[in-house]
């Protein structure tokens, strides 16, 4: 004799029922503003305008610190060049005032790199150009998880560049 088949009342909602709401509030929370760009309030600038600025200033700093290698050693203007000329356009990217790429590398360089504080060997400078040139990468890559879509995409393609100049920066040391 088969077993009759358990009674059927249910108490509490529907599983289609519940799948329904949780699709509801899906939907909700995805027409919520986020605050990407528009965080603008009362003439601030907004997390997306800061990471902008943020990584144009380091382009024109590490460009400084180029210029403050060239200044020390001439010699290497052929290597550091096109180098320096990514600089020069990553800087612009973000909205810098970067200035245009030189072969002479006459700018004057900044407070945070002077020329006196460049070492004294090339091959010590352009290890100190690849820490810096790392460093920035590192701190792009971080900055990713902070910023919209397209900005990011930027920072990734700079720091991936700038990952590729500490490389060029110290393939002979090996």
């Amino acid at each position: 004799m088969p077993f009759p088949p358990p009674p059927r009342t249910l108490t509490g909602p529907r599983r289609r029922s519940l799948l329904a709401s949780a699709a509801g509030a899906a939907l909700l929370v995805g027409c919520s503003t986020d605050g990407d760009d528009s965080e603008n309030t009362a003439g601030s600038p907004s997390a997306a305008e800061r990471a902008r600025a943020r990584a144009a200033s380091d382009s024109e700093n590490l460009l400084q610190h180029y210029d403050a290698v060239l200044a020390a050693h001439p010699t290497l203007a052929e290597r550091l060049e096109p180098l320096r000329a990514e600089v020069v356009r990553h800087a612009t990217a973000f909205g810098g005032s970067a200035s245009k790429p030189s072969s002479t590398a006459t700018a004057s360089p900044s407070a945070s790199v002077s020329a006196s504080a460049v070492p004294a060997t090339a091959s010590d400078a352009l290890a100190g150009l690849a820490a810096a040139e790392r460093s920035l990468a590192d701190r792009r890559a971080k900055a990713l998880l902070d910023v919209p879509g397209e900005l990011a995409r930027l920072l990734a393609s700079v720091a991936a560049a700038g990952a590729g100049h500490a490389y060029l920066l110290t393939e002979d040391a090996k």
